[in-house]
C-alpha cells in the first residue's frame, strides 16, 4: 500500500524559538572560548617578539601574530553577529510570551465577569433592603425595651438651682479642707541650742536656765560634804 499510495510525510514541528536562543548562544560562547585561546597565543608571540633580534626569525614570529590577529577579529566579529541574533530572539520571544499572558488574563477577566454575573443573579435587591428594614425595626425595638428596663420609679423631682447651689456649696467645703491656718496657733518649741549632753550655763530664758531643748534646767541633787 505505502508503494501504491506513498507515505504521509511527516509534520514537521515548528523550531522552538527558546531552543533556537540557547543553540545561539552555546556557537557564540564556543566561538568566544577560540578568541581567548587566540589572545593567549599572541601574548606568547609578542614577548617572543621582545626578546628576538630584528632579522627572518623575527619577521616569521610576526607574520604568525597578523595571521592570528584576522582570526581573532574574524572570531570577534562572528560571536557579535550570533550575540545580536540572540538578542533579537529573546526580543521577539518575550514579544511572544507577553502576548499570551495578555490573551490569558483577557480570558481570565472574561470568565470572572461571567461568574460575577451569575452569582449576583442570585442576589435578590428587594429582598435585601427588606432585611435592612426589618433590623432597623428590631433594634429600634429592642432601644425601647432597654429603656423601660431602665427606667426608675419614686425618684424626686429636684431643681437645677438646688444642684447649682449644693454644687456651689461643695467647693466651698472642698477649699475648707485644704485651709492649714489653724496650724499657726500652735507654738512650736525653739529649736535646740548647743550639742546634746552639753552643758551651757549661758542659755536663759527670762532669767531661768534652759537646756538644750529650751526646757527648764533641773538643779542638780548637791552632794553631802564629809
Amino acid at each position: 500500500m505505502n508503494r501504491l499510495f506513498g507515505r504521509n510525510k511527516e509534520t514537521v514541528p515548528p523550531p522552538n524559538i527558546t531552543d533556537v536562543v540557547a543553540g545561539v548562544d552555546t556557537r557564540a560562547e564556543t566561538i568566544e572560548q577560540k578568541v581567548a585561546k587566540l589572545d593567549v597565543e599572541l601574548k606568547k608571540l609578542k614577548e617572543q617578539m621582545v626578546k628576538m633580534r630584528e632579522g627572518p626569525a623575527k619577521n616569521n614570529v610576526k607574520q604568525k601574530a597578523m595571521r592570528l590577529l584576522k582570526q581573532r577579529k574574524m572570531y570577534e566579529s562572528q560571536a557579535e553577529n550570533l550575540r545580536n541574533q540572540a538578542f533579537n530572539l529573546d526580543q521577539a520571544n518575550f514579544g511572544i510570551q507577553s502576548m499570551k499572558d495578555t490573551q490569558q488574563t483577557v480570558i481570565a477577566m472574561k470568565q470572572g465577569l461571567k461568574e460575577m454575573k451569575k452569582e449576583f443573579g442570585k442576589i435578590n435587591i428587594d429582598q435585601i433592603e427588606d432585611v435592612q428594614d426589618d433590623l432597623a425595626d428590631l433594634l429600634e425595638d429592642s432601644n425601647e425595651v432597654q429603656e423601660a428596663l431602665g427606667r426608675t420609679y419614686n425618684t424626686p423631682e429636684i431643681d437645677d438651682d438646688e444642684l447649682n447651689a449644693e454644687l456651689e456649696a461643695l467647693g466651698d467645703e472642698i477649699a475648707l479642707d485644704n485651709d492649714t491656718s489653724y496650724l499657726d496657733d500652735i507654738k512650736v518649741p525653739p529649736t535646740p541650742i548647743g550639742q546634746p549632753g552639753t552643758s551651757d550655763k549661758t542659755n536663759s530664758k527670762d532669767g531661768i536656765a534652759v537646756d538644750e531643748f529650751g526646757l527648764p534646767k533641773i538643779p542638780e541633787p548637791m552632794s553631802d560634804k564629809f
